[in-house]
């Protein structure tokens, strides 16, 4: 039997800090794209994503800091840092990792691409003929578009879009005989490609930049002056949106009004060639209200997002992965009544691996049969799919009814989902935007079915969005079930979205912000309360980001039980593993590979009795207290197995692509000897997705070869078909 619990107090000191936390999970990142395992256009992907996910961390994270320390708070965070220190840890932090970007461009991807006959090439560089071919490009393509800003008494400093791409040019003038010196700046329109791609007819891929291209130009863009120096610089700005939603009576125009207050946010970082002059970094500073510490010195691409054209250009396949062509579920296949298939028991979908067109599918089947009469369907990213948001217009010509709850914050998709839920509108969906603070994470449809004289209920509910797009990309589980239970939950759900109510529970649903705070801390509970009995106790929690300090809390008492708790936590994770009296029985590992590891779920042992949940949220405040959320039970004993021993169990035993966290907050490569083979998870998931089963339909013998975790097994399955509903 465990002993008792050990009553100790938990310090700042048992935490990890959320913003270090996340910069490691970039480090990740970076160390993909400097793995030389991995082909090389996926290793210039993963380059590229490490500035966009530094670009998001400065808009968000890094502009929330500001706004913390300009307003006095003094606090410390449960990890016992204040923003003032936490802001110079990240700046020291972020400064190491673009240092080791900038090597990895320079001394790594440009040789390996150059080698490839992929090369960036300086125009200064360039033979006649090529120059030749800028010119004519310059004149009819990029001259048309560009604004120089001049900046004097009479033209201030220009108010430069977030992210924009800049060159700031510093030239004189001769004027009644005497020299004078100016300052201007050029903007890149952003509507021309940051890569030019020169002619070539041997295979070459050769490119210029864009902002080189333009200062190559600059005496034709400011005529009769001399040009002293040019540098590229970016601007990235506070991204947040700021609503009072008690004081808008429109919530659609108040986030259209946020979204363009957006672009001209206050400036919170500003990246500069590092050639640029200390005058001229000095300048741009002082006109931004920026400090020496926001400034970041650029030895490489100035904004290696661009990058991704190279990426997404037709090169030769041992550049990049093997293509994966995601196969229909194994349930699904050769099954022609989709309501049929879903009657016979609950349907588990594994995205990428197998094809998101089985939700397309359950919509547009929805649409257009005759016995639906009413579709609910919550939007949080949708990509701008016609075949998701077609099908919800096709239901309303097809006369049934039809409401979508769009969220119209979704970060940096607000302005997509604004153009698709007025759109929706106009062509007769009953269009709802959630409730008043709370941002809708759930992702839930609910198809209403005349089935003879009953009236049947079919659920999609999932981890990912209704996005086929992101759904090649992430992985996500989805379930497809009638099980009553889950369509009176899917009912009252909907109503409260929509209508003025209460919360009043639910039968199977776990709904933030009402009681999945609640109810996960019960469930840890409950597993340390087995530990001190002696019965089989563990917890397995596959999550995207872990930083809520209860729940954290809890786990280290679960721990102290003697419960054995894995947790595989892709992203920022607070919890410090491995600290002696403390968290001895926790690991947490993170893989990072092609698919966006997405997927979020929660096992619990329960003496032999396994439950598990899955769902949208991740164990952070704002999926806990500040969203709708829904997390919803496996009830399938057999889909239930699977969870354990296959979609668990699988990256559990990754020693490829995972990561290990130490107790000092550092990530290593898991351990793995030359006699272990290798496993990688993703790699796995896609040969068993595409494998030829000996059994068919939903039969899971065919996983047998895949590990299975030590949980104690209940004595049998549930294997029951669906109860029809009263």
């Amino acid at each position: 039997m465990a002993s008792a619990v050990n009553e100790t107090a938990f310090s700042p000191k048992h935490f990890l800090n959320r913003e270090l936390s996340w910069l490691e999970f970039n480090q990740r990142v970076l160390d993909e794209a400097r793995d030389d395992s991995n082909p090389l256009l996926e290793r210039l992907k993963f380059f590229t994503i490490v500035s966009s996910n530094l670009d998001e961390f400065f808009e968000v994270r890094v502009a929330r800091l500001k706004q913390e320390i300009e307003s006095g708070q003094a606090e410390r965070s449960f990890d016992g840092l204040t923003s003032s220190e936490t802001l110079r840890a990240v700046i020291r932090r972020v400064r190491q990792m673009i240092a080791a970007q900038s090597a990895c461009w320079r001394d790594e991807l440009q040789p390996a691409l150059t080698a490839q006959r992929i090369r960036l090439l300086p125009v200064a560089e360039l033979g006649r003929a090529d120059q030749a071919w800028l010119e004519v490009f310059y004149w009819q393509q990029v001259r048309p578009v560009l604004t120089p800003l001049a900046i004097d008494p009479a033209h201030p400093f220009p108010q430069l879009l977030n992210k924009s791409l800049n060159l700031i040019v510093r030239l004189e003038m001769r004027k009644n005989g005497e020299t004078h010196k100016h300052m201007a700046v050029v903007q890149l329109p952003a509507i021309l490609p940051r890569l030019v791609q020169l002619p070539r007819q041997d295979g070459r891929r050769d490119y210029v930049y864009l902002g080189d291209l333009i200062g190559h130009f600059l005496a034709d863009v400011f005529p009769g002056t001399t040009i002293l120096g040019w540098w590229p610089f970016r601007v990235t700005r506070n991204s947040e949106l700021y609503i009072d939603e008690e004081e808008e009576s429109n919530l659609l125009k108040a986030v259209e009004a946020e979204l363009h207050n957006r672009r001209r946010g206050d400036a919170v970082r500003l990246e500069v060639d590092h050639r640029c002059p200390p005058s001229i970094r000095d300048a741009l500073l002082k006109t931004l209200r920026l400090t020496p510490d926001d400034l970041y010195l650029i030895d490489g691409p100035l904004n290696p997002t661009r990058l991704m054209m190279l990426y997404q250009g037709d090169h030769s396949p041992e550049l990049r992965d093997a293509p994966y062509v995601a196969p229909e579920p194994l349930v699904l296949r050769g099954q022609e009544d989709l309501f049929a298939a879903i009657r016979e028991r609950d349907i588990l979908l594994h995205h990428p691996y197998e094809h998101f067109d089985s939700v397309v599918r359950f919509l547009s089947t929805a649409a257009q049969d005759r016995d639906v009469l009413a579709i609910k369907m919550t939007l949080y990213r949708t990509g701008g799919d016609e075949r998701i948001v077609g099908a919800l217009m096709d239901a309303v010509k097809n006369g049934k009814q039809v409401t979508a709850v769009v969220e119209l914050r979704a970060r940096f998709d607000e302005a997509n989902n604004i153009q698709w839920a007025r759109r929706l509108e106009e062509n007769g969906v009953h269009v709802v935007y959630g409730l008043v603070g709370l941002k809708l994470h759930a992702k839930i449809t609910l198809v209403v079915r005349r089935e003879g004289a009953e009236i049947r209920r079919y659920v999609h509910l999932a981890t990912g969005n209704y996005n086929p797009t992101t759904a090649r990309l992430y992985t996500d589980l989805g379930l497809l079930t009638c099980r009553p239970d889950f369509g009176e939950d899917a009912t009252n759900l909907f109503n409260l979205l929509t209508g003025i109510c209460q919360f009043q529970g639910m039968r199977q649903l776990v709904v933030a912000p009402f009681d999945l705070h609640r109810r996960v801390l019960e469930l840890i509970e409950r597993e340390a309360k087995h530990a001190r009995l002696g019965s089989p106790a563990r917890i397995i929690a596959k999550l995207n980001s872990l930083a809520e300090q209860e729940i954290i809390e809890a786990l280290y008492r679960a721990s102290q039980a003697g419960v054995k708790i894995d947790l595989i936590v892709r992203g920022v994770c607070c919890l410090r593993p491995g600290v002696p009296g403390v968290s001895e029985n926790i690991t947490v590992r993170s893989i990072v590979d092609r698919f966006l590891e997405h997927t979020r779920v929660y096992c619990f042992e329960n003496a032999c009795q396994p439950e598990v949940f899955v769902g949208s949220a991740d164990w952070l405040p704002r999926n806990l207290f500040r969203r709708i959320e829904t997390v919803f039970p496996i009830l399938d004993g057999l889909l239930r197995d699977r969870i354990i021993n296959e979609i668990l169990a699988t990256p559990l035993a990754d020693n490829a692509k995972a990561r290990v966290l130490f107790g000092d907050g550092t990530y290593h490569r898991a351990a793995r000897t030359d006699r272990d083979p290798v496993r990688r998870s993703q790699t796995e998931f896609m040969a068993l997705a595409t494998a030829v089963p000996k059994v068919r339909g939903s039969s899971t013998k065919h996983r047998a070869k895949y590990p299975r975790v030590e949980l104690a097994r209940p004595p049998q399955s549930a294997k029951a078909k669906m109860p029809k509903e009263k």
